[in-house]
């Protein structure tokens, strides 16, 4: 099972309170007229052992408030890293004026010409932390045989866009800077992300197409957070968002990020990735989520949008998958073929590469 800070890194809120994801009971009254309708009923077979296990009940909302905050942030525990591949702890130039940024990185080789992955941990633009990613960049390093690194941005609401964004290309620059000395090949630089690491990835391939600095060869956007006006002024049928990331957990999440309520008419440029008119000439991209994730109907439709504006997009959709069913539900046959489909969309855009 594991741990409450591994799931809180990639991107799922917890209420203060409880130590497992919740549904909102008015949520689960609405599912249905008559009775309230079992929220299982909505869940993959497969993962519905996994929801069991990890006591996915429904129950009451709270709003989300500066100690509720700091509640999450402080919760879980420490989990286990494994020795190999080692993991060095860098110290990087942060964006102008701001404070230097710490990036995680293994499987760097001085001289080599490795592919490489820039790894963007989850949270909600508010929680997370790329120590707990370490795992992920180990794994991926061991995958692909690439350099894997994960980058320590500022979290919101402390620090409000672009800063995040900013602290995220910092590594993308210093990956290309110190390409000799990491080993990588800077042609075959992907970057991938989990739910708000998925949504922090999606503006760096914008920004870094806007900027014309650095090549990115493929984006991998694993039930990205896109769209701040998804559970704000853009309402989901009740059984979307029911586990994990509600509502509820959106609106404070995007609210902390932007500066302004989450569906504001004006928000920060390029600071939803679903809000930018243009994306021609985007990295081809690899969107998977599951059915009953809040945020299937943006992601699935920013594939849409990618496809339409000429970039190779691939997207799958699981069906009655919830947000993280891939780490809750990590050994049942879906989550693994899931898992999959983005490792093979990473070995192709290497070798394309």
């Amino acid at each position: 099972m594991p741990t409450r800070r591994e799931l809180l890194s990639l991107g799922c809120a917890f209420a203060a309170t409880s130590m497992f994801p919740r549904i909102s009971s008015a949520q689960a009254s609405a599912a249905a007229p008559g009775p309230v309708a079992d929220p299982l009923n909505y869940v993959n077979p497969e993962f519905r052992d996994a929801v069991k296990r990890m006591h996915l009940q429904p129950g009451a909302n709270k709003p989300w408030d500066a100690a509720m905050l700091k509640k999450a942030r402080a919760g879980g525990m420490e989990f286990p890293v494994p020795p190999s591949p080692a993991i060095r702890e860098v110290m990087i130039p942060g964006p102008a004026g701001a404070p230097q940024v710490k990036v995680y990185v293994t499987g760097d080789a001085p001289g080599a010409a490795k592919p490489a992955v820039l790894h963007i941990h989850g949270g909600g633009y508010i929680l997370g932390s790329a120590r707990d990613s370490r795992t992920m960049i180990q794994e991926l390093a061991t995958t692909h045989d690439c350099v894997a690194a994960t980058v320590e941005y500022r979290l919101a609401p402390e620090t409000a866009f672009p800063g995040s964004l900013e602290d995220n290309y910092a590594a993308l620059r210093w990956m290309h800077a110190n390409a000799k000395d990491l080993g990588i090949d800077v042609s075959r630089i992907a970057i991938k992300g989990e739910s708000a690491g998925g949504g922090h990835a999606a503006a760096l391939a914008i920004a870094a197409r806007d900027r014309g600095e650095f090549p990115i060869c493929l984006q991998v956007l694993i039930y990205p957070m896109l769209d701040d006006r998804t559970g704000s002024t853009r309402k989901l049928p009740p059984f979307m968002g029911m586990y994990i990331w509600t509502p509820e957990d959106n609106r404070f999440g995007w609210s902390s990020l932007l500066g302004v309520p989450a569906g504001s008419a004006n928000v920060p440029p390029n600071s939803v990735p679903a809000r930018v008119e243009n994306l021609a000439g985007l990295p081809p991209a690899w969107i998977g989520v599951g059915s009953i994730d809040l945020f299937a109907p943006e992601d699935l439709e920013y594939a849409k949008r990618l496809m339409l504006a000429g970039v190779p997009v691939e997207a799958n959709l699981v069906p009655g998958g919830f947000h993280a069913f891939d780490m809750i539900a990590a050994g049942t046959s879906l989550a693994r073929q899931f898992k999959e489909s983005y490792n093979e969309a990473i070995r192709r855009a290497f070798a394309k590469a």
